[in-house]
């Protein structure tokens, strides 16, 4: 039955034209060329839908200053704070598991509607705690519901995007990642003052308010115009695809791109067809795992490496520990290191929105160097800083303690304008139609995963090789990721989804491949 939603109705519906070899080429042409105005309705449904990634900050924002108040309140370790603060990725990754399924069968618009629904009781369970037990099922929970987040957000983004501000509108999840980032900060000033076992527990369950608007507002969005396809409900898809494009034209196009990237006949005009049981997901793993093409191979490297080193360089010990950071740099205050905190979370928020504005412009993979290069030279000096510190503890060196605030500060800001957007844009956009599902939930399970065993992990790790070391092992770790972006990860700017295969199949060999499809594309 079709869709009743009135979001997806259109003035018009277009008639098919042209083959789908040729909308391959034209895309990018309306891409760069045309340059249109912004889609307004489909800015709506990316905000609404990203608005879902508000929760993970949140949780990653509040957390780095109630841990304070838990461990005083409920009189645990370090150790048992390591397992609090992070456990909440890994138990994501059961989330991000079953989210890709769940978006085939149920689609996209209601996973996001679930996962709001499993972080609100999350949030609830988290604020009503009565003892250290408890508030881990609640971490559980709350751990699931941002695992189908992470997911489904930047999926349904990119399949709702036309192609010329794919990336500006996919970076979405990032920006509210990071204002729920910057909202957790606030809430934890706001709160540090009353009774210490009122405090955290309004922290953290007032999370669960967002849940309840992301919810309603969700319900007037339509559905991802892939996933409509790909359950042969043509006659839905055609009316989202003309409200979410740049023109009728691009319309037409993206449709005959779908329908091909899905195995349907271009013939079909039917409003509702039958469609092959491998639109609905059958056999993906099998093609991921036990028979992978080259292409897929190179894929399925490049979406889950940006993912794994987007954690790996240790960004999240930066934004969640922060409040030690600044002790340890010479911050003993909870107020002082609470609204420093703040500051970082201002800087993060800025600089998220910027890069917004140009991974449409610039390219993803100008972003993405040039933000890991930066993160590389601020973690060198974060880490050189608090080695001095630790050096001279008798001393107060006001210039060390400057540099390591502001090492801290510009960290955070040169993973906004890249690392952070770009690892959801990219993956989100490369992987083919009949694997996008399930090869994005893999990558937020290995990010999930990455920052997990890291946020579990940091306060032992240095306090075995002092915090200075902790952060020259990130910096070396940013090293090897930018190599690896430099190596393997082509430039997909302008390139509709359904034609981005063409890129990957070569690794490290990428540019000849790259540079042989624009010759023959200058050809037409």
């Amino acid at each position: 039955m079709a869709d009743p939603n009135p979001f997806l109705m259109a003035d018009q519906n277009p008639e098919r034209n042209g083959s789908s070899s040729q909308s391959n080429l034209q895309v990018p042409d309306l891409a760069l060329q045309k340059k249109p105005k912004r889609n307004k309705f489909a800015l709506a449904c990316s905000i609404l839908a990203s608005m879902t990634s508000i929760l993970l900050g949140y949780d990653t924002g509040v957390m780095s200053g109630a841990t304070i108040y838990i461990k005083e309140d409920l009189k645990i370790t370090d150790v048992q704070i390591e397992i609090l603060v992070g456990t909440i990725n890994i138990y994501a990754l059961v989330g991000a598991a079953v989210a890709g399924r769940t978006s085939d069968w149920i689609g996209r618009r209601y996973t996001i509607i679930f996962a709001s629904a499993i972080f609100f009781v999350g949030a609830l369970l988290m604020g009503l705690a009565t003892n250290y037990s408890y508030l881990m099922f609640g971490r559980f929970v709350a751990g699931i519901g941002v695992g189908y987040a992470l997911m489904i957000a930047p999926v349904y983004t990119a399949e709702v995007s036309p192609a010329a501000s794919r990336g500006f509108l996919t970076s979405f999840p990032e920006v509210f990642i990071t204002l729920g980032v910057l909202l957790g900060y606030v809430s934890n000033y706001a709160f540090a003052k009353l009774p210490t076992n009122l405090g955290w527990r309004l922290m953290l369950g007032i999370g669960a308010l967002p849940s309840i608007f992301l919810a309603v507002g969700v319900l007037a969005m339509p559905e991802s115009p892939r996933w409509l396809v790909m359950q042969g409900r043509l006659g839905d898809a055609k009316r989202v695809l003309d409200k979410t494009s740049d023109s009728l034209e691009e319309a037409q196009i993206r449709l005959a791109d779908i329908k091909e990237a899905a195995g349907l006949s271009e013939d079909y005009d039917e409003d509702i067809i039958s469609v092959p049981k491998r639109s609905h997901g059958e056999d993906v793993w099998k093609e991921i795992f036990l028979h992978p093409t080259p292409t897929v191979q190179h894929i399925m490297l490049v979406g889950i490496g940006v993912h794994f080193f987007q954690q790996a360089s240790g960004i999240d010990a930066v934004v969640l520990y922060s409040p030690r950071i600044f002790e340890k740099a010479g911050l003993k205050s909870d107020t002082d290191k609470l609204l420093a905190t703040i500051a970082v979370g201002c800087s993060k928020t800025v600089f998220t929105l910027v890069s917004t504005f140009f991974l449409d412009k610039v390219g993803r993979r100008f972003l993405l160097l040039s933000s890991c290069g930066g993160m590389i030279i601020c973690l060198i000096g974060l880490a050189t800083g608090l080695t001095i510190i630790d050096h001279y503890p008798d001393q107060h060196l006001t210039w060390a303690i400057a540099l390591c605030i502001l090492m801290t500060l510009l960290s955070v800001a040169f993973f906004s304008t890249g690392m952070g957007p770009i690892a959801w844009v990219y993956s989100s956009e490369i992987f083919p139609l009949r694997l996008r599902a399930q090869g994005c939930g893999m990558g937020v399970a290995v990010n999930r995963f990455v920052s997990g065993v890291i946020l579990m992990s940091f306060i032992s790790l240095y306090e075995s090789i002092t915090i200075g070391g902790a952060f020259f092992l990130f910096a070396g770790i940013a090293i090897i990721a930018w190599i690896f972006f430099y190596t393997l990860l082509p430039e997909t700017r302008g390139r509709s989804l359904e034609d981005m295969e063409v890129l990957f199949g070569s690794f490290c060999r990428w540019r000849s491949t790259s540079n042989k499809i624009e010759k023959e594309e200058g050809q037409y």
